[in-house]
């Protein structure tokens, strides 16, 4: 894999790659790792009559395609909120996902249930999806979608949807981030139709942004 805007980062004494496709890729597993996708959210919206714009699952869908041809993952782990309600499982979101999944038949597909996936249901057969509920350890990392801290291992988590403000006023700006803490790291939202929240982080937390196609870390 190859991208001027990667950021290698030390993480537990493993080196981990954080990509400005929103994941954190895992090179000595082979594993790409996403949090909150919620896939259909759109279409949720919708079925609500609320009028929102088509197309982020496709969107979504090329941007992980990207990803994974990227780095050679063999494996993907989802953190959580990979569906984002029943009423998103429309008919056409769901051939959208298949038809992507038969395009990536050699790879290992996990999913650490979130509390969205509980409410959606677990995905379709045809999706091929491992589904655990939380956590999923594999030292030195629990997988997880609620960043809480594991005793034994550093969580890896989502649901929060994390972002920095950088700047005052009108010329300030809120940027989706990767966020690790002394016992726990949060994914930025993979999903395009999330928003996000800000975190304030504290002394020796590390925070790198998402700048266009770029990580930056950030220095506070």
């Amino acid at each position: 894999m190859n991208m001027d805007g990667d950021l290698k980062i030390e993480l537990q004494d493993e080196q981990v790659v954080l990509l400005p496709e929103r994941a954190l890729y895992w090179p000595r597993r082979q594993t790409l790792v996403v949090a909150d996708p919620h896939l259909g959210k759109a279409a949720a919206f919708r079925a609500a009559a609320i009028p929102v714009p088509g197309g982020t699952t496709a969107a979504n869908l090329e941007r992980l395609a990207a990803a994974i041809a990227r780095t050679g993952a063999q494996r993907l782990i989802c953190l959580g909120d990979l569906l984002h309600a029943r009423s998103g499982r429309v008919p056409e979101t769901v051939a959208a996902v298949s038809a992507w999944r038969e395009q990536h038949h050699h790879l290992e597909f996990w999913l650490v249930r979130g509390n969205h996936d509980r409410h959606a249901g677990d995905p379709p057969a045809e999706w091929r999806v491992q589904c655990f509920d939380e956590p999923v350890v594999e030292l030195p990392f629990a997988w997880r979608h609620f960043p809480e801290a594991e005793a034994a291992a550093y969580t890896v988590a989502g649901h929060v949807h994390p972002a920095v403000r950088l700047g005052r006023g009108q010329l300030g700006e809120t940027l989706p981030c990767f966020f690790f803490g002394e016992a726990v790291g949060v994914l930025p939202a993979f999903g395009d139709f999330t928003g996000t929240a800000t975190i304030q982080p504290r002394d020796n937390d590390r925070a790198y942004v998402l700048a266009e196609n770029e990580i930056v870390a950030i220095v506070f």
